[in-house]
């Protein structure tokens, strides 16, 4: 039995790298899906393949205008708050508006959830959250103190969604996710997330250059993982597993250094070229979290979270995917 089909969802950010796989993943189990994006950072090619399609419609929109929130919150059971302006650097240059869109913006659509008489909000986390914690791997119940005006807006979004839940009984689940990749994810850009924008230079025959030594460690996490985990927090029936927070990942870290010769080995099966890339080292990045790895015990045993991709197994996924549709 699919309990999705026929329900009436809406996916903020919905042209995004996350948003538009998520949409993707609904659409095919049944659900009719409004998508509301303001095209800040999403891409209108993410979702051209839904267009047509008769369970889905456009909202073009803006998450900081609290009439359109209502508007597309009417009639919808589930919210999938994807909707933000990522990037740690890009809070560092310009927090006022990483504040706006991130707290303001999330804060209107909690306003508009509780009065569409939404049932659950489903919203997405970051491990940023976890700041200058040393503890690893990172439990959810322990973080530290923010690195960044970015990591603060996120924290803030589980702080007012505890508060919903608790005086409007509005259920929220929060997935902090850690280092999510995979199809979609944009290579462009000055704030590009590491692996698109590697797999762009690898592709280019262009230089890699990390930032410091190579030895500060990730929990990439692959967008199918991130997806199998909306929707068990969408479907959960298990009471104690609704107003919480859960980390997204695999469970496992591995340094720069490491990734960058995977990734270039990966690419080298599609042009031998890239064997030959060089890989360099630069500056640290200011805010950066040295070392990121997640328990994920929490989600296994509340939400029945499995990952089933590991990093060389995404990696794999996604430079196929951006071969055939970058090269």
């Amino acid at each position: 039995m699919n309990e999705l089909k026929g329900k009436n969802v809406l996916v903020t950010g919905g042209a995004g790298f996350i948003g538009s796989n998520l949409i993707e993943a609904l659409l095919q189990k049944g659900a009719n899906v409004t998508c509301l994006d303001n095209f800040a950072t999403g891409h209108r090619k993410n979702i051209a393949p839904f267009m047509a399609h008769a369970d889905f419609t456009l909202i073009e929109g803006d998450i900081r205008e609290p009439e359109t929130c209502l508007e597309a919150t009417k009639g919808q059971e589930l919210v999938f708050h994807q909707a933000a302006l990522g990037s740690v650097p890009r809070s560092i240059k310009d927090p006022a508006t990483t504040n706006d869109v991130n707290i303001s913006g999330s804060l209107n659509m909690l306003i508009a959830a509780r009065d569409a008489g939404v049932k659950r909000f489903i919203y997405a986390a970051s491990s940023s959250t976890y700041g200058d914690s040393e503890s690893l791997p990172k439990v959810e119940e322990k973080i530290g103190r923010p690195l960044s005006p970015y990591a603060i807006t996120k924290y803030v979004n589980e702080l007012y969604a505890d508060v919903f839940a608790r005086i409007y009984g509005l259920e929220s689940i929060g997935l902090r996710y850690f280092n999510v990749f995979g199809r979609r994810q944009d290579p462009e850009g000055a704030y590009a997330a590491v692996i698109p924008k590697w797999v762009n230079q690898f592709m280019r025959h262009e230089a890699i250059i990390i930032n410091g030594q190579g030895e500060y460690s990730r929990d990439f996490t692959y967008i199918d993982n991130v997806i199998q985990a909306n929707l068990k927090a969408a479907l959960t029936t298990n009471p104690e597993a609704v107003n919480q927070v859960y980390n997204v990942a695999f469970g496992d870290r591995t340094t720069l250094n490491d990734l960058a010769v995977w990734l270039r080995e990966a690419l080298s099966d599609y042009d031998p070229e890239i064997a030959a890339v060089k890989i360099t080292h630069g500056p640290y990045r200011q805010g950066d979290i040295p070392h990121s790895l997640a328990s994920i015990e929490k989600g296994k045993q509340l939400l029945g979270y499995d990952p089933q991709f590991n990093l060389k197994e995404g990696l794999k996924e996604a430079c196929k995917w951006y071969w055939e549709n970058l090269s």
